[in-house]
């Protein structure tokens, strides 16, 4: 009897789970990849907290000259961000000539503050365009959006690597 009582109880939590649980969709899918690499804490360290309390000093060093520094890699997540939204946004992408290593593009000191807003804006911009988007869009796009989501959390799994190198950065923000 005690058996049957708990399989009971154990069934109806289920199923009033079920019941207050959306079915996920393809939006909700891939604003959910995006925003996790950019303002929803979960399994990565966001693009925002991996910047958050960086010097320009400190964006500029590179290891090494055959190394990028964090700034050329906040510029190239820009660069491709920007690129692909605005293809999927109908509009005409900037001139590029084919070389990514051309996207690592350098900054100065007074530009580095203008760039992490530059990488929160772009993020943001996508966000909003999928929250807009229709689903026919999405099911045209999801692979490409899919992917900027993987090579967003790419980079900055360097930049965090970057910052431990250099000694700049506080566990206590989400990687030990």
């Amino acid at each position: 009897m005690k058996n049957a009582i708990s399989f009971i109880f154990l069934l109806a939590s289920v199923s009033l789970h079920a019941q207050n649980k959306t079915d996920a969709t393809l939006k909700s899918i891939l604003l959910d990849q995006l925003k996790t690499t950019h303002n929803k804490q979960e399994w990565f360290v966001l693009a925002n907290q991996a910047l958050d309390g960086l010097t320009a000093e400190q964006a500029m060093w590179r290891q090494d000259t055959s190394q990028h520094s964090i700034g050329q890699l906040t510029n190239h997540l820009i660069f491709w961000d920007n690129e692909e939204l605005a293809e999927f946004n109908g509009e005409k992408p900037v001139a590029f000539n084919g070389n990514n290593d051309e996207t690592f593009a350098t900054f100065d000191k007074s530009s580095w503050a203008t760039t992490v807003k530059n990488l929160d804006d772009v993020l943001t911009k996508w966000e909003k365009a999928i929250e807009n988007a229709d689903e026919a869009k999405l099911q045209s796009w999801y692979s490409i959006i899919a992917h900027i989501s993987t090579h967003n959390a790419y980079h900055i799994g360097q930049i965090l690597y970057i910052r431990k190198l250099q000694g700049s950065w506080n566990p206590a923000k989400g990687v030990k």
